[in-house]
């Protein structure tokens, strides 16, 4: 249990340098507000659809990985979050607010990263090249949630690493690496 405490000691300092770098600025807090919602999920509805339209065989695949590894990602991000009950950043620490009010009422994983990271990743896996350009975007989110005080640094990393480990569990099982 030690160990466990240092780490929140540590996820609780390292929250409140970020947090409180992300409110010197009005235009940070909009860019982290902007950012935040392009993880709501669009994104993940928009890309498949695209590249389904382009009737390939590298859209078939990526349709197909993307949305199994997005239905396993989901399943796992809602069991860990409602099993493990870590409270928000403003559940935590008294007198502190969160810039916007999260979905739901815990923390760990960070959904939003998780799903992020999981369309970087199988976007990297299916295409290649593009996925530099979504892990900087996913990494954004990841950082967005933690700037507008909704989650720990340790929420959003734990979500990156899910998020990735369940399109390459997922790819692997397809066959596609």
């Amino acid at each position: 249990m030690a160990l466990l405490a240092t780490l929140q000691e540590v996820d609780v300092r390292l929250f409140g340098r970020i947090f409180n770098q992300g409110c010197r600025w009005s235009a940070t807090r909009w860019l982290a507000k902007v950012v935040s919602h392009s993880g709501d999920g669009f994104l993940h509805l928009l890309l498949p659809l695209f590249f389904w339209s382009l009737n390939t065989a590298h859209g078939f695949q990526y349709v197909t990985l993307l949305a199994s590894a997005m239905a396993v990602e989901r399943l796992l991000y809602v069991v860990f979050k409602n099993k493990l009950k870590r409270r928000r950043p403003q559940d935590y620490m008294p007198g502190f607010k969160s810039l916007i009010r999260a979905s739901d009422k815990f923390s760990f994983p960070s959904g939003h990263s998780s799903a992020a990271f999981c369309l970087a990743t199988a976007t990297g896996i299916v295409f290649g090249g593009p996925f530099i350009a979504l892990y900087i975007w996913a990494s954004f989110v990841a950082l967005s949630r933690v700037v507008l005080g909704v989650h720990f640094p340790g929420d959003t990393v734990a979500g990156a690493l899910l998020g990735s480990g369940v399109a390459l569990a997922t790819a692997s099982y397809l066959q596609l690496v």
